[in-house]
Parts: structure tokens; sequence; C-alpha cells
């Protein structure tokens, strides 16, 4: 039998793909190392990855561009050897009182190069061109306006802040992403291979097979549980989309009403606990709080999210149900879930631990080996016909490597940015913009904060956008007495939601081509399709009791005005409250809605009086509507 020859790339990929996990493993099983020494390590096995993944001559085809990638490689090396041989002088010395040494600068000059053309080929020119503005500011700020003027830096400086301590690529971020995030991205890949990822979408199939609008309730369904493992809303249109936005069109929703219905669900799996993608791992850490902490305080604006989705798509069927008839049925086949509901189990395991007040690392680690166990036992107790083979398994492993250094390199990359808006004071310059206004009109501060994330999230992955906004506006908002939680989601949240907000709407796009549909069509839709959550944030400003901060009493009342007000946004962005609004109605009760969501007694008042006053009108005319079909039955009878 002749041998199968492995091309050298594909060998070496291999090689320092398992080298990484093998390194990480050892973090998880044995002992984590010091930050000096863990982090940077993590960041050029993740380099070694990146360029593996994405070579010079990717585009262009031309096999001569390869020897760029050839003093890449050698930087890489150059570095990893630098820390390992200087780890006992990195990891003792004080920052800005220890010597900076000429070879601690050529290392720092070469890391950054090589970080931001991995940023560049991975996620484009926006935030290469992003990181390289910071620097240039970091260099030259004092001939900037004088509002943002800055004195400058110098080699030393600048080389303390980057590579000689916590503050800059080495940050909070990439530590984060080598003792947490990585093991979740191996996670989300195992379990999904394993079976778990179909299962979760088959669930939401199965769930919403009977009714009006099946499919699209399948979308929500399946795009939330899918979201909250995957962590991103482009990955999760691409994965779920291909299968529910034909069913939708089907049955007789627009192209550009299932694409955003699509990219609304897939989106809104990163605010859904227990597991909410990457960024809140994040939270976390920035924070200094349990994950568990962030979870339960994501719990209500999550439910009122997805309640608004999946009562608009029910309401949408059902005025198109007594408009045009019955609808139009579409079947959805699924394998039987029963039996494969054990596939369960590692996602079960992967929360209980982290509810349990185990570490994110520990918990990734269980989650992980539970899925390779229950793998094991699929193929000797039960049939094995749910089984991965072991070659699967470890192409699966490698998959997971490169998702974890498609994380890695952009929260180092926001190390650089990180680092240079809190030493410039560029951070405590922006607070004290916003300050002078919030302080006689919050309700502005928290309108320029809101269009400050959503940039970010439109030009940067969610990761970043969060990391870069909780240093610009985080400290604002804390400064004007609300509490961290608090200004943690509500940046969370912006930038997250920047991912099906026009013009830049890369989910909703996404999901455009799948339908086939007008890309800014589907990105406005998907857009008022949202809408819930671009009023939560400020909600839980004003009311932190939806955050599950408060008396009993408190978190139930906000809770249910809440879902009251989301019902009834549903309904009017839907055209239906027991029957189908005109215009003039619609608007009236969106108005309703938002007032009863609105954190004032007042509002919420008027809200529920105009509400009332709907549905009893509403109700008559549903009575009226299926009186007059009765009498055309007889008539036709």
């Amino acid at each position: 039998m002749e041998k199968v020859k492995v091309p050298p790339k594909k060998m070496a990929y291999i090689a320092i793909g398992t080298a990484w996990i093998l390194f990480q493993l050892y973090l998880a099983l044995v002992s984590p190392l010091h930050p000096m020494l863990q982090s940077p390590v993590h960041l050029m096995f993740a380099l070694f990855i990146v360029f593996l993944n994405n070579p010079a001559d990717k585009k262009s085809k031309k096999p001569w561009m390869k020897v760029f990638d050839i003093p890449i490689y050698a930087g890489i090396v150059f570095i990893l050897y630098y820390v390992i041989a200087n780890t006992a002088r990195l990891t003792s010395r004080v920052q800005y009182v220890s010597p900076v040494t000429m070879i601690d600068k050529i290392a720092m000059v070469v890391c950054i190069i090589i970080l931001l053309e991995a940023v560049r080929r991975t996620l484009g020119t926006i935030l290469f061109g992003f990181i390289l503005f910071f620097i240039v500011y970091f260099w030259f700020g004092k001939y900037f306006p004088s509002i943002f003027r800055f004195k400058g830096t110098n080699m030393q400086q600048f080389t303390e802040l980057m590579t000689m301590g916590s503050s800059g690529i080495y940050g909070t971020p990439l530590y984060t992403s080598a003792s947490s995030l990585f093991y979740f991205m191996l996670f989300g890949v195992f379990f999904s291979e394993c079976g778990g990822g179909q299962l979760l979408i088959d669930m939401g199939m199965k769930v919403s097979k009977n009714g009006t609008g099946g499919p699209a309730k399948a979308a929500v369904i399946s795009s939330g549980l899918m979201g909250m493992i995957s962590g991103s809303a482009v990955a999760n249109v691409a994965t779920t989309g291909v299968m529910t936005i034909p069913m939708m069109k089907k049955i007789g929703y627009e192209p550009h009403q299932a694409g955003a219905i699509e990219a609304v669900a897939s989106t809104g799996g990163q605010i859904m606990p227990p597991i909410m993608g990457v960024g809140a791992f994040i939270m976390a850490e920035m924070l200094g709080v349990p994950y568990k902490t962030i979870a339960f305080a994501a719990l209500i604006p999550a439910i009122a999210y997805f309640m608004s989705v999946f009562l608009l798509v029910t309401f949408m069927a059902d005025k198109k149900s007594m408009v045009d008839g019955a609808q139009k049925a579409e079947a959805i086949q699924t394998e039987k879930i029963l039996p494969r509901l054990y596939q369960l189990i590692p996602a079960i395991v992967l929360v209980y631990f982290m509810v349990s007040g185990a570490s994110l690392m520990r918990s990734g680690m269980m989650g992980i080996f539970t899925c390779l166990i229950i793998n094991v036992a699929s193929k000797f107790v039960l049939d094995g016909r749910y089984c991965v083979s072991l070659k699967k398994l470890g192409e699966t492993a490698l998959q997971g490597v490169k998702q974890a250094s498609e994380i890695a390199v952009p929260t180092a990359a926001c190390g650089i940015i990180i680092g240079v808006v809190i030493q410039s004071g560029l951070a405590t310059k922006v607070s004290k913009l916003i300050a002078n206004v919030g302080s006689t009109y919050l309700i502005v501060a928290l309108l320029i904060t809101m269009l400050g994330c959503m940039l970010l999230g439109m030009a940067l992955p969610t990761v970043a956008a969060y990391l870069v906004a909780n240093v610009l506006f985080v400290p604002t908002l804390i400064g004007l007495d609300i509490q961290p939680l608090q200004a943690n989601m509500f940046v969370f949240y912006f930038g997250i939601m920047a991912q099906i907000t026009p013009p830049v709407c890369v989910a909703s796009f996404t999901a455009a081509g799948i339908a086939g549909a007008d890309s800014m069509k589907t990105g406005l839709t998907g857009f008022a399709y949202a809408l819930v959550a671009f009023l939560v944030p400020f909600i839980f400003i004003y009311d932190p009791s939806i955050l599950l901060i408060g008396t009993p009493l408190e978190i139930v009342k906000g809770t249910l005005i809440l879902f009251l007000g989301t019902y009834l946004l549903a309904s009017g962005m839907a055209g239906f409250f027991l029957v189908p609004l005109n215009r003039i109605e619609r608007t009236i009760l969106l108005a309703s809605a938002i007032l009863i969501i609105l954190p004032e007694t007042i509002t919420d008042i008027i809200g529920i009086v105009v509400a009332v006053a709907f549905f009893v009108i509403c109700s008559a005319k549903k009575r009226k509507f299926y009186s007059n079909k009765r009498e055309e039955n007889k008539v036709v009878a």
C-alpha cells in the first residue's frame, strides 16, 4: 500500500498545533506559568498557526511570495528563544525601574511588526490601521490638537509598555486567552464535532416544527443555542443559516426577512448565558469577578432579547395566516432526539463546573475531557453510530487551535491600543469630555458611549471592540456613579449589536448572501427586529434590577415590566396584535411598548393604559373578523 505523502507545511502545522495543545495541557493539568512566560509563548504559538494558515501567497497565488514568510517565522523563533532564555530576568524585574536592554528593544520591535502583519492578514486593514494610528499617536502626540496633546515617548518607555509588563501586548486580554479562552475554543469544536452542535440545531428544529412559522422559530432557537457555543455571529449564520433561511423562504417569509431573523438570532447567542461566546469571559477577568456573576446578570436581558425575536416571528406568521389563509407548512426532518441527548452531557458538565466556582481553565478542560469520554462511550457502549474517529478528532483539535489563534492575535493586538490609551492619558481625556456632558445629562453621555461602542464594533471583532470600549468608556460611566457591572454590560451589548447595525453589519450581510436578498435591506430589517437589544442597556443603567441587582421585589417588578414591553414591541414590529394592524396602530403600539420599557413609573402607567385600550379594541376586531368568516362559510356551504 502506497504511503500518503504529507506536505511539509501540513506537517509543520500538525507539529506546532500539537505542541501548543500540549503546552496548554501543561498549564491546566500541571501548573500555570508566570504571565511573562505564559502569555508570550501562547502568542508565539498563535502567530505560527496564523501565518501557516495565511501565507503571503494565499491571495496572490504567486509562489515566490513565500520568501516573505521566512523572516516572519525566524522572528517568531527569535522571540520564543528570547523569552525562554530571559525568563528569570523577565519574571523578576520591576517595570519602569529595572533596566531595558538592547535585546529587549529588538524583541519588542520584531514582536510588534509580526503581530501587525498577523492582524493585517487575518482581520484586514481596519484593525491594522487602527493600531498603527495609536502607535503614531504615542510617538507623536505632541503634534496633536491641544485637547489630545501628549508629550510622546521614547524607545525605552515604549518597550517597557509594550512587552516588559502586563500593560501592553502581554496584558490581561492575552493572559485571558491563554488561561481560559483557548480551552473554550477547543471545547466548542469538540462539542460540535462529536454531535452536540447538530443536536442543538435539531432540538431547535424539533421544538418548532409544529405551528405557524416553524422554520423561523427553529432558526431563533437553533441559532441561539449554537451561538452560545461558537461565539461568532458570522460563523453561526453560515452554519445554521444554510438550513433555516431556505425553509423560512419556502413558507412565505421574504428573503430579507429570513436573512434578518437568522442574523438577529445568531448574534444573540453571544449575550445568552450560560456560555456567552468569549467576550463575557474577558469581562469576568476585567472586573475580577466569577464568570457566573456575569452569566446570572445577563440572564433576564438575554431572555427578553430572544423572547422578542421569537414572538416577532410568531406574530408575523399569525398575521400572514389570518390575512392569506393557513400558512404553507414546511416539513422539518431531523434525526431522533432522545437517543442523542447524552451528547449534551459535556455542555452540562462545563456549566456545572463554571457555576460551582471552578476556574474557567478547569471548567473548559472538564468539558473537553467529557466530550472525549462520551465519544469513546458512544462506540463501545452504544451502537457507535455517532462516534467520531481518532483521525477526525485530531483534525477537530487542529481546527480548535486555528480558532484559538484567531482570538489570541486580536487580544494581543488590543493590548497595544489599551496600553497607549492608558499611558498617554487619552482615556482620561475622553472620560472628561463625556463626563462634562453626562454630569448634566446622563442620557447624552450614554448615547455618545453607545455610538462609540457601535463604531468600534463595526470596525473590530467583538472581543477587540469590547476591550477598547472598556478602556475608553467604562471609566467614564463609573465616574458618573454607574456600577462597574452595569458599565461593562452596556459597552459589551453595543459592541455585539454592531454586528447587525447598518451600514457595516457583517452578520446581516452574510445572511443576505445565503437568502439571496438585498444586503442593506436585510441589515435595516435586522436592526429593527433587534430593537429591544438597543433599549435594554439603557434600562439596566437606570434600573439595575434586570441585572439581578436589588431586592427580590425590585427584580420581579423590573422583569415583568420589561417582558410586557418586549411583548408589545414584538407585536408592533410585526404589525399584529390579535389582528393585523395598520401603520398608525403599529406606531401607537410601538410607542406604548417603549413607554413601558422605559424605567419610569409615569411612563409605565401611560404605556399600560394605552396597551389595555388596544387590547380591548383589537379583541373586538378579532371577534368581528371570525364572525364574518363564519358567515362567509355558511354562505359558501
